[in-house]
């Protein structure tokens, strides 16, 4: 088999995976302008953020689901879905900010492990290497989204469950930033 006929046999980029990761994209501004309506103190804007941010995850779940059930895998999707999912969770944490619920110090941590591994894995991808979400990785993503989940439902009582899932989020964030690296520099050693 030739590389040409290799290449013919790829999924296209043109796929309902791929589709509904570039509408969770577009979905980043809708979801941010309705959580800051009313300063984030309307509880009716703040459950309609909290269905934009459920459906918009959800997606994340279903993209994924569709690309390997039916071998719709492209590298665009490996490259764009993490970035739809720091997106999302980015706005998600600075709207939290603007609003008042959540301080600075989490988005900070969280915004230098997200920015610190893109940039990494664009390093990577110039080499020809597309670095996928790891399972520790992912893990960050579904805990980071349950917290913020229950930070934009305007219910009291999850006031400290928010905060304990926040905290847990956090911590889990910079150790699979500290995995990341680790395994880097291993694969590193073994390419040497």
């Amino acid at each position: 088999m030739t590389a040409t006929s290799a290449n013919t046999n790829a999924p296209s980029n043109w796929n309902l995976p791929n589709v509904l990761t570039v509408l969770r994209i577009i979905g980043v501004p809708v979801f941010l302008w309705v959580l800051l309506q009313d300063g984030g103190e309307s509880s009716y804007w703040r459950w309609w953020a909290f269905a934009v941010f459920a459906l918009l995850m959800a997606t994340d779940k279903l993209d994924g689901h569709l690309a390997r059930s039916r071998n719709l895998i492209t590298d665009f999707g490996k490259i764009a879905d993490p970035i739809a999912d720091k997106a999302l969770m980015l706005a998600a944490l600075v709207g939290l900010n603007i609003i008042g619920l959540l301080p600075w110090w989490i988005t900070a941590i969280i915004v230098v492990r997200e920015g610190g591994i893109t940039i990494w894995r664009m390093l990577a991808l110039r080499q020809g290497r597309v670095v996928p979400a790891s399972k520790g990785g992912k893990l960050k993503t579904v805990m980071q989204s349950l917290a913020v989940a229950l930070f934009l439902a305007p219910l009291p009582w999850l006031y400290w469950p928010a905060w304990a899932v926040m905290i847990v989020a956090v911590v889990i964030t910079v150790v699979t930033g500290i995995q990341y690296i680790l395994d880097s520099r291993e694969a590193g050693k073994v390419s040497d």
